[in-house]
């Protein structure tokens, strides 16, 4: 049938109708559009890669974004009074007792895991295995080969195993001590002199053995072994090297002021492969933070563009 002008007039307006009813649906999953939701930018350059990714998928979906510089344990009264609404990128090994407090009081909500593969303890660059047969078993560093390899003037007879600076504090010696190891903990001057050395351990196959972690943007550039840790005998788990979960947190009232928004921060997440690699785009190539972020979401859309459909649709 040849539909009239009055009958094109009539659908067209249904039309319309539904375009609006379904306009105004997705607004209403949305939630308020136009108060940014302000993500806490902590110090480190991984959370800040985390941050930006998770603030720029935010904005693909229709939301306003503002980055606010916040530090690591201030952040949780901002978070808690709605000042910030959410982060990212929370380490359980840095969270000090305000976290716990803000977490029991319901002023915060734990929305589950970034999805980085974390890692902490001793590690050493691949040929170490042949330096010391027997690794990653911590066993292997008793044999006095291997600690002999790893001596220097500063520890002879015993090996040197390459701390972290003295004022980020170690459980490194204790561990020594309780295993009886054959090894002697010497602080690092810095993070700078770590990498440099680990560098240079790698390149001229010097033997090097270190307290490590990661994430870390040199291990997109250095594979590194990692020790199965020997037994920790102190009844203070902070005495002890245990991986660290990494969370997201946001403010409470998040999930009604945006409930498209609560829903995408959920699914949101992160490898430890692809944050080292931006990682290092940015501390060794010099790159913007922003533009690696967006290089990222860019040739990602398969990644995160299904967290946006779930969570809009």
């Amino acid at each position: 049938m040849i539909k009239t002008p009055k009958l094109l007039a009539t659908s067209s307006a249904m039309a319309l109708a539904g375009l609006l009813a379904a306009n105004s649906a997705a607004a209403a999953e949305l939630g308020d559009v136009k108060d940014p939701i302000k993500l806490a930018v902590l110090e480190w350059t991984g959370a800040q890669v985390s941050t930006q990714l998770a603030g720029m998928i935010l904005e693909k979906a229709g939301y306003a974004v503002e980055y606010v510089p916040a530090g690591s344990f201030p952040q949780y009264s901002g978070l808690s009074d709605g000042t910030l609404s959410a982060t990212v990128e929370i380490w359980s090994n840095n969270v000090g007792d305000i976290y716990p407090r803000a977490l029991a009081a319901g002023d915060i909500e734990n929305i589950g895991s970034l999805g980085l593969e974390t890692r902490e303890g001793w590690a050493y660059p691949r040929f170490m295995e042949e330096v010391c047969p027997g690794l990653p078993d911590w066993t292997a560093l008793k044999e006095p080969a291997c600690a002999a390899a790893l001596a220097t003037t500063d520890t002879l007879p015993n090996g040197r195993l390459l701390d972290y600076p003295a004022d980020w504090g170690s459980r490194s010696a204790e561990i020594i001590a309780d295993n009886d190891l054959p090894l002697t903990a010497i602080p690092a001057g810095s993070e700078g002199a770590m990498i440099a050395e680990l560098r240079a351990a790698q390149a001229t196959h010097s033997p090097l053995l270190l307290m490590f972690w990661g994430p870390h943007h040199v291990l997109a550039e250095i594979d590194l072994g990692w020790v199965e840790m020997p037994p920790c005998a102190s009844d203070d788990p902070d005495k002890c090297v245990k991986l660290p979960e990494v969370e997201k947190v946001v403010w409470s009232g998040f999930a009604d002021k945006w409930p498209a928004g609560y829903e995408i921060l959920k699914s949101f997440q992160v490898t430890s492969s692809d944050q080292e690699k931006l990682m290092a785009a940015i501390l060794e190539e010099g790159q913007p933070l922003e533009e690696v972020a967006a290089g990222w979401i860019d040739s990602h859309q398969d990644v995160w563009q299904p967290w946006v459909d779930a969570a809009v649709d």
